[in-house]
């Protein structure tokens, strides 16, 4: 698929197209709250990472991957001016398999309709959307270099994975202290994060999102806080994202600013997540319409 096929084909739900569409939704949802499941006992490595905060945030992605594989709900809100519109997803990732599924909920007034289906693999991304013109049960696959953000938030949600990996680019840290919830203690971090550094310490296919994202977005120092339970393991991040709604565009009303929200629950949990068939894979014409 070439990417001026893809761009067309992308109207409804690429970022600069189902985020600014979404804009003109009314309300919007305050952020999820952490969800602790499969957080484990004290280590004396945990403990003495605290003290670090840039090495213990840095970890959190390898750290949380060594569980093999993890729930996750995601919220991503996006703001402009007075309007503000929510999606909510929920799926999980397989860190051994290299490979995660999404369900998306699209919030009224966006460009499109119903739910965006995500296969995410490093690199690559299958898309379902019932509000699309791609046809019922079918899938389009893409190249995350095809999308202007990489999908970091393209179809209203950011995959665990990256979300996780993006973490590995901390070029500040700092403990913001100490919290009980569910029972279950975390440390709070915050700081800010660099997506091209994130992508140089990635490495691979995986690291194209993060590559792509870099030079999208307006604001390179990108805003972070993150939960981490006593093993280490990212328990939720929340990253925010802005990028102009008119391409090019300095002017303040036209920036939008993107929060994104992933909690981590379920370690070691089985994912059920698989690539589509290849019959399943349809391509698309110059004009968004299937072959």
């Amino acid at each position: 698929m070439t990417t001026s096929r893809s761009a067309r084909l992308l109207g409804p739900v690429a970022a600069t197209a189902l985020l600014a569409a979404a804009l003109t939704a009314c309300g919007g949802a305050s952020g999820g709250s952490t969800d602790t499941s499969g957080a484990g006992a004290a280590s004396p490595v945990a403990d003495k990472l605290a003290d670090d905060p840039l090495t213990a945030v840095r970890n959190a992605a390898d750290i949380t991957g060594r569980t093999g594989s993890v729930q996750a709900a995601t919220q991503l809100t996006t703001e402009s001016g007075e309007k503000k519109a929510a999606f909510t997803g929920s799926g999980g990732y397989d860190f051994a398999k290299r490979i995660g599924r999404l369900e998306v909920q699209v919030p009224p007034g966006a460009a499109t309709t119903g739910k965006v289906v995500e296969v995410v693999e490093p690199g690559i991304v299958f898309l379902q959307n019932s509000g699309a013109k791609v046809p019922a049960g079918k899938w389009v696959e893409l190249d995350v270099r095809q999308l202007a953000d990489g999908n970091l938030i393209s179809n209203g949600a950011t995959d665990p994975a990256t979300a996780a990996a993006a973490l590995r680019g901390v070029q500040q840290a700092s403990v913001v202290g100490d919290e009980t919830v569910g029972g279950v203690p975390l440390k709070h971090y915050q700081g800010t994060l660099d997506l091209a550094k994130a992508a140089n310490a990635t490495g691979g296919q995986a690291a194209n999102g993060l590559r792509m994202a870099a030079g999208t977005f307006t604001v390179k120092a990108i805003p972070f806080e993150a939960w981490l339970d006593s093993q280490g393991r990212l328990n939720k991040v929340v990253e925010v994202f802005s990028f102009a709604g008119i391409a090019g565009s300095k002017d303040p009303k036209d920036q939008v600013k993107v929060t994104s929200s992933v909690a981590y629950s379920g370690f070691g949990r089985p994912v059920q997540a698989a690539e589509p068939a290849a019959a399943d894979v349809v391509e698309m014409t110059e004009s968004g319409s299937p072959k």
